[in-house]
């Protein structure tokens, strides 16, 4: 490692290699916490959002190995070892996980914010598709997907051991959505708060079109993995001759998904924020019946004053008021989001309602309690002797059973001290740029 850090606060995620929802979190908490050192599993800098440029994020020995940044999950035998034996000196020690960077050791007070507990250890499955039924995969998409199903049952009980230990090694437990609160109560007996994250897309900002797609189409923005559920909305599109269907992402099922798609649906890929602004701004509505802890998207979507329709599962709950956000889709079939089709086609939806909605999930909202339970008997700062800037609020007042209320806080910036000892963690801002590779969403 080169040098010692100077921040009392350290976050530590689990890797850096894409677009997505819990990458933007991290971002959020930096801002919050005014820190500057992230330390990873691996870094992929043309792989994830550039603002990370600005930080110091700090990566292991496997950021080093052919091919990992480029797929996280070869490195899945070595994570829990890795972090295992990652040292973080610092008073307040932030792990952002969906399974593996809270089992780093702190000296100091742990606090774990949890997107979701590994699902490759307790959503199987889905997360591997294998609830798919057999005659709608390949050959070779079958044969792939029972390798991996061997290769996890060798590790499933050992990591499952690991992964409670680590969980119980915190202080405090953050999560996203009243849903994962739950399931993190099943599965370790810990009480955690929910905390919601912000939806970090700016609708204020530029938006570039996208070559060959016209404006009112149904929107999926999603990684292209098994238990999202794509295949669902395209077949949704076999009985609707005029509708067209754009899909922001990418991931191993995009082949798959392109067997099904047909002339009326965009598989757009990898895009830059300019141009989901604009896929958002142009759209019809959202689509999504993927299995999400936290429903990112609708509220994305909210935003830009567009509704949508999702599954009736887990973190939707908490981002969707039925008839007044969108409308929930009763399972992950084509039937049920065509009659989710048929509604947002008919239901009005305010602008106006859709937006304030989504600002009453801010990001000065989750910066003032993420800093409060951060700083909470903190040794050298407290929330009262940061700097501070106010975010402005939405001028709209609404009724609350339309609309969930939420407190407006504040945003800070803070500067101090980590001191951080592993062997093998280089600071990526004493290496040249690498090799670049095309940008993806994943959300």
């Amino acid at each position: 490692m080169s040098g010692v850090a100077t921040e009392p606060v350290a976050l530590v995620h689990d890797y850096l290699t894409q677009r997505g929802g819990a990458e933007r979190v991290v971002l959020s908490m930096a801002r919050a916490l005014g820190t500057q050192s992230v330390y990873t599993a691996l870094f992929d800098p043309a792989g994830t959002f550039p603002e990370f440029g600005d930080l110091d994020v700090r990566s292991s020995w496997l950021n080093r190995v052919p091919g990992l940044r480029s797929n996280h999950r070869a490195a899945f035998p070595l994570l829990a070892p890795m972090f295992s034996r990652l040292v973080i000196d610092s008073e307040v020690t932030v792990c952002s996980t969906s399974g593996w960077a809270h089992g780093v050791q702190a000296s100091g007070r742990k606090i774990v914010y949890c997107h979701a507990p590994a699902r490759w250890l307790y959503q199987t499955a889905r997360y591997l598709g294998t609830d798919t039924a057999k005659d709608a995969l390949s050959f070779s998409d079958q044969v792939r997907l029972g390798l991996k199903r061997g290769g996890l049952s060798l590790y499933r009980r050992p990591l499952e051991q690991w992964d409670k230990r680590a969980a119980s090694s915190a202080d405090r437990y953050l999560v996203n959505s009243t849903a994962v609160a739950e399931t993190v109560r099943e599965l370790y007996g810990v009480e955690a708060e929910a905390l919601a994250p912000p939806p970090a897309l700016d609708p204020t900002g530029e938006m570039h079109a996208i070559d060959g797609i016209e404006p009112d189409f149904w929107l999926v923005v999603s990684r292209l993995l098994p238990y999202k559920n794509v295949d669902a909305i395209i077949e949704a599109l076999r009985d609707r001759p005029k509708d067209r269907l754009v899909i922001v992402g990418a991931g191993p099922h995009r082949a798959h998904l392109e067997t099904l798609g047909a002339g009326r649906v965009s598989f757009v890929g990898a895009v830059t924020d300019e141009q989901l602004r604009w896929c958002y701004a142009n759209c019809r509505a959202l689509l999504t019946v993927s299995y999400e802890d936290f429903g990112l998207t609708p509220l994305e979507a909210a935003s830009f004053g567009k509704s949508s329709g999702a599954l009736r599962f887990g973190g939707f709950l908490d981002t969707i008021i039925e008839g007044v956000t969108g409308t929930f889709i009763e399972g992950p079939h084509a039937d049920a989001v065509q009659d989710a089709m048929d509604e947002l086609s008919t239901a009005r939806f305010p602008p106006a309602v859709l937006m304030a909605h989504a600002e009453r999930f801010n990001e000065a909202q989750f910066s003032r309690r993420l800093q409060e339970v951060v700083f909470e008997g903190a040794k050298t700062l407290s929330i009262s002797q940061a700097p501070s800037r106010r975010r402005s609020e939405a001028g709209s007042e609404l009724d609350e059973a339309r609309v969930r209320s939420a407190v407006e806080g504040r945003r800070s910036a803070r500067r101090a001290a980590v001191a951080v000892r592993s062997a093998g963690w280089v600071s990526e801002s004493s290496r040249e740029d690498e090799a670049s590779s095309d940008e993806r969403v994943a959300l």
